[in-house]
């Protein structure tokens, strides 16, 4: 196990079982340089080629087997990290065999991490405001194939409210399925909002009987030492959220 890599890695703190592993990179401990600096991992996010390469492979030692890397696209598709090929477009993904890993990468985009109480069935949603209002959560909630009362959730890095603003095509969005919506958004000038994915994550965890939910006090953009952010730099890299049973 490469040690420095870890230990720059977040380790989500939540009470799931001990098969359930879990952790979620930061941006450093890697070979790219620039606006990349360092540990990215996003192929297509015009990173150098060979640094990817090299950064994915220090992550997998770290893992049980290879992640099944996803191409995102802001949907609400799930696949089976045991059975699916490598790069099928998806923005979740679920397993009950152990050492098939889960992975989305996110840079503001909320990570949601899932686990059943027994420790049977994992799963991660990528939950920007499109993958949410389409309903990527009750997806993946979905897939894993246990009741929601079990579930137990944990919300990993994104971009905190004071720093998300949106327009009123996004808060409709939410509120043309659930009124309750309208409260994780903040108003400001210029016709524009304040978006909290935390807080909409969680009326949505609630809405489909995921109780137990833990996380959510982290902000990607206001910690730049930390996390990639696209809506502070733009070009930016990506950090890996990943869960796996052993």
């Amino acid at each position: 196990m490469n040690a420095v890599l870890f230990d720059n890695c977040i380790v989500p703190d939540w009470p799931a079982p001990a098969r359930v592993r879990a952790l979620v990179t930061t941006r450093t401990g890697g070979a790219s340089s620039g606006r990349y600096s360092s540990f990215n991992l996003g192929a297509r996010v015009g990173d150098d080629t060979l640094a990817v390469r090299h950064n994915r492979a220090l992550l997998r030692e770290l893992l049980p087997g290879e992640p099944v890397w996803l191409r995102q696209a802001h949907g609400t598709r799930v696949i089976d990290a045991a059975r699916a090929a490598r790069h099928e477009e998806a923005d979740g993904a679920v397993a009950r065999r152990p050492g098939a890993v889960c992975v989305v990468l996110s840079a503001d985009c909320l990570p949601v991490l899932l686990c059943d109480g027994e420790g049977g069935a994992v799963g991660i949603a990528h939950a920007g405001w499109r993958g949410l209002a389409g309903g990527v959560i009750e997806s993946v909630v979905g897939a894993m194939g246990t009741a929601p009362r079990r579930i137990i959730a944990w919300l990993g890095p994104g971009i905190a409210q004071d720093a998300y603003e949106v327009g009123r095509d996004v808060v409709d969005a939410f509120v043309a399925a659930d009124a309750n919506a309208r409260r994780a958004f903040s108003e400001r000038a210029g016709g524009k909002y304040g978006a909290d994915l935390y807080a909409l994550a969680g009326q949505r965890l609630e809405k489909c009987g995921v109780g137990e939910v833990y996380g959510g006090a982290f902000c990607t953009h206001r910690d730049s030492g930390r996390f990639f952010s696209h809506r502070r730099d733009g070009v930016t890299g990506r950090m890996a959220n990943l869960i796996w049973l052993e």
